[in-house]
């Protein structure tokens, strides 16, 4: 008789835990867990939890091993290659891989603990003696059979119910278990078809002879559904019930459950997909000499190098050049991910693909619900050739069969992750998930990040250059506005130049429409009494209050706290206060008073939140619904509109002056971009620049499409201060509400790291706002030789935050990694 093998299961646990944690697989289980499946473990005293199975192994741990309680798939929902790509981004980017997993899965594939109470069968002595509030809960249970705390909360309306359950566990009327929640439920309709019996001339002519006598309204909706089931060349194909109804107008259904009845139609439930799918039309792309030939420079670079840069100035056409590759591929029965930085720019790009690729096109991104994400996940796992449009989360989906990753506006900082970890970067992600499959990945910008300009001049990347615009349509001409001398002599209009007010009323004579950038949101950076200067601040965060209009609130853009704009100072109780700069909210505002039969539209965080609120702003701008969008960055990216013809920027100082060293480069990708939004069709567009600083290097760059100049200025101080991409950054938070305790413990591992990296460690330093959300914080920034050994490099950080964790002194410390922070 064969000796029996234990086996165990290291587990990925949804949890930001250093270590995996081994579980034990029962016998009846062994040959069925496999790494990528989904089971259920418990992890503590009762909780339990939907994990993810890593490895398979016969090595029992030093610990007593619990036992797998259930498998909830089939088969691995994550394929081999994603948990490589977790192991590599959990040791780059110094996170765990229960923080991954978080990210990774959809909700509706993570499973929730829901704490359930019930009555106690075995319990027989009587109730007499409880409180009011324990006899309801009984009653409740005897209805109900069960009851989660969040219902009992309800019923009792009270905030806490632990002591109540607890004192009734102990007299033992109830018990309490862990139930888990599947939280993805598939989508089912009804439908309506023929039955078998009627599936012949006679008997259907039967039926009819019958129904025109007795029923005439039965056999008004049976030709109905004959019409629409085209039942001659596909007999047995079903009709959506509420269709069947529509088009027979039998709303209240009476004619169609007598039908049911007699037996000549049956209904029956079936599973259907959420998502909106749609038909190809078959277009043919033509392209330009130049978009050819950038084309077949793409194409010559792949065969030696797996990442090229396609640089091609605004509205060169880099969309019909990708939708070309994609065609490639499909055809080659390979899938494609077309990366996104916002989800704003989905919205245009996924008509344009569906009219050449149909059914073959998915989204996925946060605003789909997790319904939606589940059945895109499922979709792609199958491996047959789709393209998926999505914003960085859409990197984690199961890929089979990937020949193709295309990243959009890759210079884009959207495509960083910075809260909650783990805090990755969708375009080096990209190139690495590539890497795992084989696959290509493709860049375009038409403003190039410094480091990804330098690998290609470098030759680590390949290149492909657009400089005309599709069409032969002339860049924009630029104009710089000095609003500081206007200012002096007063001729400004509120926050608008002469030249801008003429300008958007010339535009908007013409039937044309206007874009307005400005990049703060809300109506005023803050409020300032006037007597002795006291701005309102957050009071849980170091950051002045902005006023909010449409809500009359003042609202820390930070943690979201709010409060009423006071009546009068809190410090000197006058009450002169006045609002001090201006954002998207109140630029709106002043428009309609200058321009007041325009038609204007605010496109920002506050407006967008909805699903489709974004989908429909931007479907009226573009049906010329909206003469004027006043926005944030969203209206800087990639957005294609034929009828803008004038661009105004209107603060550009704001962006010049931000205390970072990429500000001039991400000034420049700014201005270039909405500047890009003006004239994408025939006739040349106009922007005009409002600054106090009209000589400012990047301003005279912009004016002048200069983008070479900007590179070879910034990558020339980026050699002389050790920058990317000549170094790399690595900045640890700590995080403490106590602040003498965050400043001890700030400097104790500086030091510790300082003992293996000497000089690259710099600070700690306190940030520009040095408290959020109640916690102090205190920044250490690496700066590490980009030829040196990161492995090894991050080993040692790792280590010494391993270390900081254990510290009996520092336990109330927080450290947050972020490699390669933007």
């Amino acid at each position: 008789m064969a000796e029996r093998t234990d086996l165990f299961a290291d587990i990925v646990l949804p949890l930001a835990l250093p270590n995996l944690f081994t579980y034990r697989i029962p016998q009846s289980m062994s040959g069925s867990v496999v790494p990528g499946m989904r089971v259920v473990v418990q992890f503590g005293k009762s909780k339990l939890y939907a994990a993810v199975v890593w490895k398979v192994h016969e090595n029992a741990p030093q610990y007593a091993a619990k036992y797998i309680e259930h498998i909830l798939d089939p088969e691995p929902v994550v394929t081999e290659k994603q948990l490589e790509l977790w192991e590599w981004m959990s040791a780059y980017y110094l996170c765990t891989r229960g923080e991954i997993l978080i990210a990774a899965l959809p909700s509706g594939l993570r499973l929730t603990s829901e704490t359930r109470i019930l009555l106690n069968p075995g319990h027989i002595e009587s109730r007499e003696g409880l409180s009011d509030e324990e006899f309801v809960v009984l009653e409740a249970l005897d209805v109900r059979q069960t009851l989660t705390l969040e219902e009992l909360s309800a019923i009792l309306d009270r905030k806490t119910v632990y002591p109540l359950v607890k004192e009734l566990i102990a007299k033992g009327f109830i018990r309490v278990h862990e139930e888990l929640q599947e939280r993805y439920r598939p989508k089912f309709e009804n439908f309506i078809r023929l039955a078998d019996a009627f599936n012949h001339e006679d008997k259907l002519r039967e039926a009819f002879d019958e129904l025109e006598k007795r029923a005439f309204r039965q056999l008004e909706v049976l030709m109905t559904f004959i019409r629409l089931s085209d039942r001659y060349a596909q007999p047995k194909e079903f009709v959506k019930r509420t269709q069947l109804l529509e088009a027979a107008k039998d709303s209240s259904g009476g004619a169609l459950r007598g039908l049911i009845t007699r037996g000549i139609l049956e209904q029956h439930e079936i599973e259907v997909s959420r998502l909106l799918r749609a038909e190809s039309e078959g277009r043919t792309i033509l392209l330009s000499d130049e978009q050819q030939q950038a084309l077949q420079e793409i194409r010559t670079q792949f065969e030696s190098l797996d990442v090229v840069l396609l640089h091609g100035v605004t509205s060169s056409g880099k969309t019909e050049v990708y939708i070309r590759l994609i065609a490639e591929q499909l055809e080659q029965h390979k899938q494609v991910l077309y990366l996104l930085p916002e989800i704003a720019l989905t919205t245009q790009l996924i008509v344009r693909l569906q009219k050449h690729f149909g059914e073959k096109v998915f989204v996925y991104h946060s605003k789909y619900s997790e319904q939606e994400r589940v059945e895109v996940w499922q979709h792609v796992r199958k491996g047959g050739p789709v393209v998926v449009i999505g914003a960085r989360s859409s990197l984690f989906l199961p890929f089979e069969k990937p020949g193709l990753i295309i990243v959009d506006e890759e210079h884009d900082s959207s495509y960083k992750q910075h809260e909650p970890a783990p805090r990755y970067n969708a375009r080096e992600t990209a190139i690495w998930l590539a890497r795992l499959h084989g696959a290509k990945v493709l860049l375009g910008s038409a403003t190039p990040s410094v480091e990804t300009y330098f690998l290609a001049k470098q030759g680590r990347y390949g290149f492909a250059l657009l400089t005309g615009r599709f069409g032969g349509t002339e860049l924009p001409h630029i104009e710089v506005v000095d609003t500081k001398e206007l200012a002096r002599k007063k001729l400004m209009q509120s926050h608008f130049s002469p030249q801008l007010v003429e300008g958007i009323q010339q535009t908007l004579d013409r039937g044309e429409q206007v874009i307005l950038f400005q990049n703060r949101r809300g109506f005023a950076p803050s409020i300032e009494c006037q007597s002795c200067g006291h701005v309102p601040h957050c009071i849980r965060c170091d950051v002045s209050l902005t006023y909010h209009k449409v809500s009359d609130q003042l609202r820390c853009h930070y943690c979201g706290w709010t409060t009423p704009p006071p009546k009068q100072c809190e410090a000197c109780g006058d009450t002169d206060l006045r609002m001090r700069g201006f954002g998207t909210e109140k630029i709106e505002e002043e428009l309609a008073l200058i321009f007041p039969t325009a038609r204007i539209a605010r496109m920002d965080l506050d407006t967008t939140r909805g699903k489709n609120s974004l989908h429909q702003l931007v479907a009226d701008f573009e049906n010329r619904k909206i003469d004027m969008l006043v926005g944030t960055q969203m209206v800087t990216k990639g957005l294609d509109f034929g009828h803008v013809a004038l661009v105004g920027i209107l603060h550009a100082d704001q962006l010049l002056n931000f205390p970072d060293f990429r500000a001039w480069e991400r000034s420049f990708q700014l201005m270039a971009q909405v500047a890009g939004r003006a004239g994408r069709r025939s006739k040349q567009g106009r922007v005009i620049i409002q600054t106090f600083n009209t000589r400012h290097p990047v301003i005279e760059q912009v004016v002048a499409h200069d983008y070479i100049g900007l590179y070879q200025q910034q990558i020339a101080e980026r050699q002389e201060f050790s920058y990317p991409p000549f170094h790399r950054l690595i900045r640890l938070t700590l995080k403490c509400k106590d602040e003498h305790l965050l400043i001890t413990a700030a400097q104790h591992l500086a030091d510790q790291l300082r003992a293996y990296f000497g000089g690259r460690v710099l600070g700690p330093e306190f940030p520009a706002v040095g408290r959020i959300r109640d916690e102090y914080l205190k920044n250490i920034m690496l700066k590490i030789e980009r030829e040196a050994n990161s492995v090894k490099v991050k080993q040692i950080i790792a280590n010494e935050l391993l270390n900081m964790r254990a510290h009996p002194d520092y336990k109330k410390v927080r450290v947050v990694a972020d490699v390669d922070p933007v």
